[in-house]
Parts: C-alpha cells; sequence; structure tokens
C-alpha cells in the first residue's frame, strides 16, 4: 500500500476510535505534542483526552462526505475531509458539519497525527 493509501485507512481507523470514545484508543494516533485547533481555539492532547476520559466528550457518530484529499511530502503528510460527526460535550448534544485537516508525520514506520484544524463547513 502507498503512503497515501496508509493515510486514508489510518484517518478512517481513527475516526472509529473517536466513535469508540476510548481515550486511550484515540490516543494511539496522536503524537505527544498534538494539538486541535478550531473556532474556539487551541486543545492539547492532554486536555482532548482527559474530556474524552471523563465522558465530558462522546462521539457517537463520524462519517465522512466525499473524497477525502491526501498529500504527502517525505514524512509528513496532509490529509483533509469533510466530516459529519454527533454526540455530547458537558451533557449538550452536538453535531457538527466540518472541514478537518490533519498533518501526520512519519516517525520510524508509524505514522502519527501532530496536528488537527476544524473549521464549519457551512
Amino acid at each position: 500500500m502507498d503512503d497515501k493509501g496508509e493515510i486514508v485507512e489510518l484517518a478512517l481507523a481513527w475516526a472509529e476510535a473517536i466513535v469508540s470514545n476510548d481515550a486511550a484508543a484515540i490516543g494511539a494516533f496522536m503524537a505527544d505534542e498534538w494539538v486541535i485547533v478550531g473556532p474556539d481555539g487551541a486543545t492539547s492532547r492532554a486536555d482532548f483526552l482527559a474530556l474524552v476520559a471523563s465522558g465530558d466528550l462522546a462521539h457517537d457518530a463520524m462519517h465522512g462526505i466525499g473524497d477525502a484529499r491526501v498529500e504527502t511530502y517525505g514524512a509528513t503528510a496532509l490529509y483533509t475531509a469533510r466530516m459529519l460527526n454527533s454526540g455530547h460535550f458537558r451533557g449538550q448534544a452536538f453535531t457538527a458539519d466540518e472541514w478537518t485537516t490533519d498533518v501526520f508525520v512519519r516517525r520510524g514506520t508509524r505514522w502519527h497525527c501532530v496536528l488537527s484544524h476544524v473549521t464549519g463547513a457551512t
């Protein structure tokens, strides 16, 4: 499998982990320095995983719309996709239609996400 195919499979597996609401499984896809940036600012890996572990953040669905775009630059890959997701945040239900860009870096034989950026699609 080429790098682009590997990144697509990795992103799909990460989405499944997110819907499982298993902080350890989710964290396995992230580099230690991972951060997610969105309309409300930046959230660190530790803070994001703590929200999941506490149950304050739970996803019940995450589906891509259309084909993802993957570009590789040596040991760096950019994955961009439109995602529909839903769940609960601190007891409040949410649904989101977002464009997501993930930056992956290959370390040894594994890819890890170092940055995620989300922005509303509508």
